[in-house]
C-alpha cells in the first residue's frame, strides 16, 4: 500500500499492507479452530502502567491561559526522562511498551509449544530464532552471500536492470517503491502504483541543505563501516561509499520532498499506459518489469514521480556499473543489519538510531525482535493480542462513542456559515458515508504458504518478505476487500483512509488516556472523542476534501467554497509557522497543516458532542475542576512528549504531525470555550481572536 492512503493520528512510518474495514461488537475472533487453540495467558501483573491525566500532574504555578502546555503537563515532563532506548517518551510510547509486554507473552508461550500450527507457529518460530543471538552471530554474513555475489557479477546497465527486477520479485526492492492501490479514479480497484524511493536519508532534503552536511558525512561513515562488515577492504569501503551518497544525491535531485508529498496527494497518481511508461524510461522497461514480477502487464498504472523514475533510466545507462554495485551492496547489508550478527545491529543504530535521532541505547533484542514480527506478520501476532487483551465491552462503548461525534459532526457542517448549500450537500453525503472499524478486522488475513522454521532468523524474514510482496501483487486488477486492515490491533494509533472513507481504531490505543472505561466522560471525550474527530476530521482536511464519499479522486466544491476554505487553512498555516520548536527551528506549517486542521476540528467536535452528551446534568467539578476543563486537560495529556534533539530535528523535517506540545495548544487557543473554561482574556497567547482565530470545520 502507497503511504499517503492513512492519514494517521501519530506518524509511524509506512505501512504495507491494503486498507480494510471491521464491524460489529462480537467477541474477538479465535486465531484457530476452538479445538485446537492453544490456551493463551496474560499476567496483568508484569505489565507496565498507562498514562492517566491526574490532578497531582498540573503545575500550578503555571497559568493555563499562557502556557498551556506547560500547567498540564510540565512537571510531567520535568519527570519523565526519556528512556535510553527511545527517542520520544509521552502517552503514545507508554502504550507502545504495554502492547510490547503484552505481546512479548504472547511469543513466549507460542515459541513454548513446539508442536504449534497457523499463526501460534508463524510467531514461534520468529521469537525463537530472532532471540537465538548465538547462531545469528555464527551465521554472520553468509546468509547474504548469493545476493552479494550477485551483485559483484554485474556486468553493465542491463545486467542491474535485471537484478533489480529480480529483488523485487522477493520483495526486496529498495531503490522504488511498488505494490498495489485503490485506483483514484475507481477506488473500487485495485491498480499498481511505482513511487519514488532508494534514499538512505530520511528526506531528499537532507543531500543538499547546508545544516545536514554533518549528517552526511555521518551517512559516508556509516556507509563505510557497513561495506566494511560486508567484506570489503577499508579504503575501498571509504571509496564507495562517496559514490553511494553522490549517487544518492543524483536521486533525490529528482524526488519530491516531505512536505511536497504530503501537501499534494495529487503526486502519487500518474496514471500510465506500460507502454507510456516503456518510453518514458527506456533502460527500465516496464513491461518488462510487470512480467518478471509475475503480474498481468495491465491497461494502466500509477508511475508517480515520473522524473524520478525517468532518472533511474538515464542513471541504468550513464552510470558505472561499479557506482551501482556500491549501492546495492551497502543497501542489501544495511537493510538485513537488523536480523544479522550483532556488528551489523550495533553499527545500524549506531547512525539510524544514535547519530540521526540522539536514541542512547540500542532496544532490548526481545523488542527488536517483536519489531521484526510485527513488520513481516504483525497480523499473526494480533489474532492472539485481541484474545486476551480487548474486551467485547470496549468495542461497544467506542461503537456509542463514534456514532456520538459523527452527529456532532454531522450538526457542525450544517451549520457552516462560510460554505455554500450546494458543497455544504456534497460534504453531508461524504458524512453519510463513513465507515467506522474499531479494535480488530472481521475477517483475518490467511497465512497459508508462509513457511517458517526454527533453522535461521534472517531466513523467516527473508521469507516473510516475499510471502507478503506477492500477497500485495495478487490484488492488482482486483476488487478492493474492504475487510482488510492498514494496521494491527496492537498498534496505538488511529488512521483514515480516503480511498474507502474509513476511520480506524486499533485496539491497543483504546487505552487511557485516549479511553478509559472507568473515567467519567469529559475526559474520555477530550481523550479518545478527539481522535475519533481528528479522523473525521481527516475526509474534509486539504488532502481528504479532494475525495468525494465514494473515494473517488474528484473536486465537490465550488470555486468559491475552495477559495473561502484555503484562506482559512492558510491562517492555521501561519499560526504553526509561527511556533519555534528549538532555537531557529520553527515547525512547518504547510507540512503539518492537514494533522492541525483534523486536530482543530476533531477538538471541536469532541467538545460539542461532550456537551450533547451531558445535557442539563450538573457539571461534577471533580477535584475543584470543571467538566470542561478536565476535557481540555486529557486532550494535553494525550499530547505529553518528550523528544531528543535530533529526533526533533529530523521529525521538522519529514513528520505531518507537529510536535507534541504545540498539538496540545494549537486547537484549544482557536476555541472559545478553552478560553471560558480557564477564564482567559484577549490577548492571552492561549486566546486567538478576530483574524488571527481560525475556524474552519
Amino acid at each position: 500500500m502507497i503511504a499517503f492512503a492513512s492519514r494517521r493520528l501519530l506518524l509511524t512510518g509506512s505501512v504495507v499492507l491494503a486498507l480494510s474495514a471491521c464491524s460489529g461488537g462480537q467477541d474477538p475472533p479465535p486465531a484457530t479452530d476452538a479445538a485446537t487453540a492453544p490456551t493463551l495467558t496474560l499476567d496483568e501483573s508484569a505489565l507496565p502502567g498507562v498514562n492517566r491525566f491526574e490532578i497531582g500532574d498540573l503545575d500550578t504555578s503555571r497559568n493555563a491561559c499562557t502556557d498551556f502546555d506547560g500547567y498540564a503537563n510540565g512537571k510531567w515532563l520535568a519527570a519523565n526522562a526519556i528512556p535510553g532506548d527511545r527517542t520520544s517518551w509521552g502517552a503514545f510510547e507508554m502504550l507502545d511498551e504495554r502492547s510490547t509486554a503484552i505481546q512479548r507473552q504472547l511469543a513466549e508461550q507460542s515459541a513454548a509449544d513446539t508442536a504449534a500450527t497457523g499463526v501460534e507457529k508463524i510467531v514461534g518460530d520468529f521469537w525463537a530464532t530472532g532471540m537465538d543471538e548465538a547462531k545469528i552471530n555464527a551465521q554472520g554474513i553468509e546468509p547474504l552471500q548469493g545476493r552479494l555475489a550477485a551483485i559483484e557479477a554485474l556486468a553493465d546497465g542491463p545486467a542491474v536492470a535485471e537484478y533489480l527486477r529480480q529483488t523485487h520479485a522477493r520483495g526486496e526492492g529498495g531503490l522504488f517503491g511498488f505494490g498495489p492501490e485503490a485506483d483514484f479514479d475507481v477506488p473500487t480497484m485495485h491498480i499498481a502504483y511505482a513511487m519514488q524511493g532508494g534514499l538512505g536519508l530520511p528526506d531528499a532534503s537532507y543531500y543538499t541543505d547546508a545544516d545536514k552536511a554533518p549528517v552526511r558525512a555521518q551517512y559516508v561513515a556509516h556507509v563505510a563501516k557497513m561495506l566494511e562488515l560486508s567484506g570489503v577492504p577499508a579504503g575501498e569501503a571509504a571509496t564507495q561509499a562517496r559514490s553511494v551518497l553522490a549517487f544518492e544525491t543524483r536521486l533525490a535531485s529528482k524526488s519530491k520532498s516531505s512536505v511536497e508529498m504530503s501537501r499534494d496527494v495529487k503526486l502519487y497518481y500518474n496514471p500510465v499506459t506500460p507502454a507510456e511508461a516503456d518510453a518514458l524510461t527506456p533502460n527500465f522497461p516496464w513491461t518488462a518489469f510487470f512480467e518478471s514480477q509475475g503480474v498481468a502487464v495491465p491497461e494502466k498504472f500509477s508511475l508517480a514521480i515520473p522524473d524520478f523514475h525517468k532518472e533511474v533510466s538515464a542513471m541504468l545507462g550513464d552510470t558505472p556499473v561499479a557506482d551501482w554495485q556500491s549501492y546495492l551492496r551497502y543497501h542489501l547489508v544495511d537493510g538485513a543489519a537488523p536480523y544479522l550478527g550483532d556488528a551489523f545491529v550495533q553499527e545500524n543504530f549506531d547512525f539510524y538510531g544514535h547519530k540521526l535521532r540522539g536514541q542512547q541505547e540500542l532496544k532490548a533484542r526481545e523488542k527488536r525482535v517483536l519489531d521484526a514480527l510485527n513488520q513481516q506478520a504483525g497480523e499473526t501476532l494480533g489474532q492472539l493480542y485481541v484474545q486476551v487483551a480487548f474486551p467485547a465491552e470496549s468495542k461497544a462503548r467506542m461503537e456509542a462513542l463514534v456514532e456520538n461525534l459523527s452527529q456532532s459532526l454531522k450538526v457542525r457542517i450544517e451549520n457552516l456559515d462560510w460554505m455554500s448549500e450546494e458543497t455544504k450537500a456534497k460534504a453531508m453525503e461524504k458524512w453519510a458515508s463513513f465507515t467506522p472499524k474499531i479494535g480488530y478486522p472481521e475477517k483475518w488475513r490467511a497465512w497459508d504458504g508462509l513457511t517458517t522454521s526454527r533453522d535461521s532468523y534472517i531466513g523467516n524474514v527473508l521469507a516473510a518478505t516475499e510471502f507478503n510482496y506477492k500477497w500485495m501483487l495478487s490484488k492488482i486488477g482486483q476488487p478492493v476487500d474492504r475487510t482488510e486492515w492498514g494496521m494491527t490491533p496492537q498498534t496505538v494509533n488511529a488512521y483514515y483512509n480516503p480511498l474507502q472513507n474509513e476511520i480506524v481504531f486499533p485496539a491497543a490505543i483504546l487505552q487511557p488516556p485516549f479511553f478509559d472505561p472507568d473515567a467519567s466522560d469529559e475526559i474520555n471525550y477530550g481523550g479518545i472523542g478527539a481522535v475519533i474527530g481528528h479522523e473525521m476530521t481527516h475526509g474534509y482536511d486539504d488532502q481528504g476534501s479532494r475525495f468525494g464519499p465514494t473515494g473517488k479522486f474528484e473536486n465537490w466544491w465550488t470555486q468559491a467554497d475552495s477559495t473561502g476554505f484555503t484562506g482559512r487553512t492558510d491562517l492555521l498555516t501561519s499560526q504553526f509557522n509561527a511556533y519555534e520548536a528549538a532555537p531557529g527551528k520553527h515547525v512547518d506549517g504547510k507540512l503539518t497543516l492537514g494533522e492541525n486542521i483534523a486536530d482543530l476540528g476533531g477538538l471541536a467536535t469532541a467538545y460539542d458532542a461532550m456537551k450533547q452528551a451531558a445535557g442539563d446534568t450538573p457539571d461534577p467539578m471533580t477535584d475543584g475542576l470543571s467538566r470542561d476543563q478536565r476535557f481540555f486537560l486529557n486532550w494535553a495529556t494525550v499530547w505529553r512528549r518528550n523528544f531528543t534533539p535530533q529526533e526533533l530535528d529530523v521529525r521538522l523535517k519529514t513528520d505531518s504531525h507537529a510536535p507534541a506540545n504545540f498539538r496540545a495548544i494549537g486547537a484549544p487557543s482557536n476555541l472559545p470555550a478553552f478560553a471560558a473554561a480557564f477564564s482567559c482574556k484577549p490577548g492571552d497567547p492561549m486566546v486567538r481572536t478576530g483574524d488571527q482565530q481560525v475556524v474552519i470545520w
